[in-house]
């Protein structure tokens, strides 16, 4: 098989890429650790529970939804139990299956990191965006989305971070 090097201006989206991605990343992560005392995946797991029906999701569901392994989820919604944000329920329709819901206190929690929180990714990220970039940003990242889960599930799916049994 021959390799098929990035030619020089993939070379370049590349590498500008990662260091955006890294450099925002850690922007987020220290925002939100100073101003709420957790990571930005332990924000997002509050975020997404208090958009999700009823304020709870299976966890296999939860971890697809974040892109993370299943046990990266755990260990996150064990830590943020442990502090009485969340709590773990069994899962009705399945005995194997557990159920993170997000608390009174978790929501209190969010709703006090929020605002910091959008304004650390408004200053960080769409402040340097022209609106029309803002809708090419979003086409690029689902279009990357759905070249790394395919399609359809079985296609290269198989190895997706959520279906991982470990990190």
């Amino acid at each position: 098989m021959t390799t098929r090097w990035l030619s020089p201006a993939e070379q370049r989206a590349w590498r500008s890429f990662i260091a955006a991605s890294s450099l925002l990343e850690d922007t987020i992560d220290r925002q939100l650790q100073a101003d709420a005392g957790m990571p930005h995946l332990y924000y997002s797991i509050l975020a997404m529970l208090s958009e999700a029906p009823d304020q709870r999701l299976r966890m296999t569901d939860l971890a697809e939804i974040l892109k993370i392994t299943r046990s990266r989820l755990t260990y996150g919604v064990t830590r943020l139990a442990n502090d009485g944000l969340v709590r773990r329920e069994g899962c009705p329709s399945d005995k194997r299956g557990q159920v993170a819901v997000l608390t009174d206190e978790g929501m209190a929690v969010l709703e006090r990191a929020a605002p910091g929180h959008v304004e650390q990714v408004r200053a960080a990220l769409f402040d340097h965006l022209t609106p029309e970039q803002v809708g090419q940003l979003e086409e690029i990242s689902a279009s990357i989305t759905r070249g790394i889960q395919g399609e359809n599930p079985g296609a290269c799916g198989e190895d997706l971070p959520w279906r991982r049994r470990s990190s």
